[in-house]
């Protein structure tokens, strides 16, 4: 029997999961780092970033088929021994506390400038920790329910970049390929910084009941990813000129900011409010999948005390820590390196690396 028989998700809660940690940060601020180096032909990167993350991610499932019931902790110490795979579980660990406290902090800094400037960092980083530890001690069962709940409460929020197309500026598209086929390729790397998030399949696919299904899902959520970020690029640039773009550090805030209702005034933060619960999608993941591997690691089973002590070090960290906008740009970028390291180059070496492994153990699976 499955050991984890009794803490399983449903594909739509794998895809949702997946789907909602790829997105958070990224859609706010995506379409300023393309324009950077890309312009307004961005979008055509947003399309060939998605599909590498999903070729990748279905090398995932296929490394996760031959050991379906395997964290990617244990899978590591299979293949590499106690000890190597220990360190690389470490590794692991490390990125995914350090991707969650990435966004952690980056989302009470776009708090305190969007909404309430005057709040400290300690209050906001220990009313966010409420929440985020009582859905994350629950396990991934209660994840995935929140996840189906996340993507229910934000579903009407793409329909006001309907709103966004008044004044719009279509010809700022054109010529497609503009900036040439140099430009386009080197902002690949902005576009695979904000698909990260479908790495945490290694994670997730033990938990998944219905394992046939996992190709099928993990593209959908890939897919979903790739037509949220194409629009609000593509939005954002035709409202913006393609030089007015780069000047905002979250343009789609500052494109909510331009639309005006009769019966609501600064739908930013009000979509902003909202938009709290996908940035605490992307969060929980990543803590859940650091607090499963010290678990793992150090072989116990209630992932709960690991889970404490993460998040008491954030809130005292808080007290001393009071990042700037450079800094948290900073931190993203060094996650985003570490990142394509450890869902890009590191997917690829494990699966021939599993694949010479099977092979010289005769495994009937290969």
């Amino acid at each position: 029997m499955n050991k984890y028989s009794f803490n399983q998700i449903s594909l739509i809660q794998y895809i949702f999961i997946i789907f909602e940690t790829q997105v958070g940060i990224g859609v706010l601020s995506l379409p300023r780092d393309l324009a950077y180096t890309a312009g307004t032909d961005g979008w055509i990167t947003v399309i060939l970033g998605g599909l590498v993350s999903m070729l990748l991610s279905i090398v995932i499932i296929r490394i996760m088929e031959k050991n379906p019931e395997y964290t990617l902790f244990e899978l590591l110490s299979k293949y590499f021994g106690k000890w190597v795979g220990k360190g690389l579980a470490a590794a692991w660990i490390l990125l995914a506390a350090y991707a969650a406290s990435t966004v952690m902090f980056s989302a009470i800094h776009i708090i305190k400038i969007w909404i309430i400037p005057d709040i400290r960092n300690f209050i906001l980083m220990i009313l966010f920790s409420i929440p985020i530890y009582m859905i994350t001690k629950q396990g991934i069962r209660v994840i995935g329910i929140f996840a189906e709940l996340v993507f229910i409460v934000t579903l009407w929020m793409p329909f006001f970049l309907l709103l966004a197309l008044k004044d719009t500026q279509w010809t700022y598209l054109l010529p497609i390929g503009k900036e040439g086929v140099l430009p386009i390729l080197s902002s690949l790397k902005s576009t695979i910084y904000a698909f990260l998030g479908f790495e945490l399949a290694f994670m997730l696919y033990p938990f998944l009941k219905d394992k046939k299904s996992a190709v099928k899902g993990i593209v959908i959520a890939n897919l979903l990813s790739i037509i949220t970020y194409s629009a609000t690029t593509i939005v954002c640039f035709i409202r913006f000129s393609p030089a007015e773009v780069t000047d905002y550090v979250y343009p789609m805030l500052n494109l909510l900011k331009l639309i005006r209702l009769p019966f609501l005034e600064r739908l930013e933060i009000f979509s902003l409010s909202f938009y709290l619960f996908i940035i605490f999608m992307t969060i929980i993941p990543y803590l859940f999948t650091a607090v499963l591997g010290i678990t793992q690691l150090l072989g116990k089973q209630d992932h709960r005390i690991a889970l404490r002590i993460l998040i008491l070090l954030w809130i005292l960290l808080s007290f001393f820590f009071i990042p700037t906008s450079s800094q948290i740009t900073s931190m993203g970028k060094s996650w985003g390196i570490a990142g394509l390291l450890s869902a890009f180059v590191f997917p690829i070496f494990l699966w021939v690396y599993g694949w010479i492994f099977h092979f010289v153990r005769r495994d009937p699976r290969q």
